[in-house]
C-alpha cells in the first residue's frame, strides 16, 4: 500500500503510531528528529490561545492536558505535559508548533495580533480553531483579515490530518450536538501545508475533556476525538513549510 507522502504527495514525514489498544504500529525514532528539525516552531508542546473580544478562550479546561495525555501515551513524541497560554503578541508564541484556540462567543484581534497571526502561520505555525458553538461568525471574519487572498476551504477527506495516524475516511467526528448540522473541517493552506485547521459543528475539545462532563456524549466519542487530536499534532509538528 502507497505511503501518506506517495497517496497524498506533500512533504511528510511518514508515521505510523500507537498505543497496543489502538493497533497501529509504534511511532517511528525519526518522528521526533524530522520535528526538531522542521521550519517554523519547534518545541513538542500545545498552547492555548488567549484573545479578546468576550469569548471564552478558557472553555473547556480538562481538554488540552487530556489530549497531552494521550499523545505521550500513543506516541514515542516528547511532548510537553503542560499546557501553555499565549497571546499572539507574546514573545514566546514562536515557540509552539500548535495553536488551539476554542470559545463560544466573540473572538477579536488587534492588528498588531493579525500581523503576528500571519507571520506565526507563514513560519510554519499551525492553527486549531474548534467551534465551541457561537465562534463561527467572529472567527471566519478575524481569519480573513489575516488572510484576505486565502480563502478558507473545506478540506478534502483525502487529506493526510485524516490519516496520519488513525482513519477518519469522512472527515472530523460528529462529537457534540447542538444543532443538526453535520461535522466539517475547514482550512487554509500555505503552499501544500494546511496552516489553519478549522472543526466546525465538531466539538472536538468536549470529547477531549474528561469523560462524564457531557452525560449526553457517548463515552466512545471521547476516543473519536482523542484520536482526531493526536493526528491533528502529529501533522502540526510534522508538515513542511512550502512556498
Amino acid at each position: 500500500m502507497p505511503s501518506v507522502s506517495q497517496r497524498f504527495g506533500i512533504l511528510l514525514t511518514c508515521v505510523a503510531t500507537v498505543a497496543l489498544a489502538s493497533g497501529a504500529a509504534p511511532l517511528r525514532d525519526s518522528l521526533s528528529e524530522s520535528a526538531q528539525h522542521a521550519r517554523g516552531p519547534g518545541r513538542l508542546a500545545i498552547a492555548r490561545l488567549q484573545y479578546e473580544g468576550g469569548g471564552d478562550w478558557y472553555a473547556n479546561p480538562s481538554s488540552i492536558p487530556n489530549l497531552l495525555s494521550a499523545i505521550t501515551q500513543r506516541t514515542s513524541m516528547p511532548v510537553e505535559r503542560v499546557e501553555a497560554k499565549v497571546r499572539l503578541t507574546d514573545s514566546a508564541l514562536f515557540d509552539y508548533p500548535f495553536l488551539h484556540v476554542t470559545g463560544h462567543g466573540e473572538i477579536k484581534f488587534s492588528e498588531a495580533e493579525i500581523i503576528r497571526l500571519r507571520e506565526y502561520l507563514k513560519r510554519g505555525g499551525f492553527l486549531h480553531v474548534d467551534d465551541n458553538y457561537g465562534l463561527d461568525e467572529s472567527f471566519r471574519r478575524e481569519i480573513k483579515r489575516a488572510f484576505p487572498d486565502r480563502p478558507m476551504v473545506e478540506v478534502p477527506y483525502a487529506h493526510p490530518i485524516y490519516h496520519l495516524v488513525y482513519d477518519f475516511p469522512k472527515g472530523p467526528p460528529k462529537i457534540h450536538e447542538h444543532d443538526g448540522k453535520p461535522a466539517q473541517g475547514f482550512g487554509i493552506f500555505i503552499g501544500n501545508r494546511l496552516a489553519v485547521y478549522y472543526t466546525y459543528s465538531a466539538d472536538l475539545g468536549n470529547g477531549w475533556e474528561d469523560v462524564g462532563t457531557y452525560p449526553g456524549d457517548a463515552p466512545e466519542l471521547h476516543e473519536q476525538a482523542l484520536r482526531m487530536g493526536v493526528n491533528l499534532f502529529t501533522y502540526a509538528t510534522t508538515s513542511r513549510v512550502t512556498p
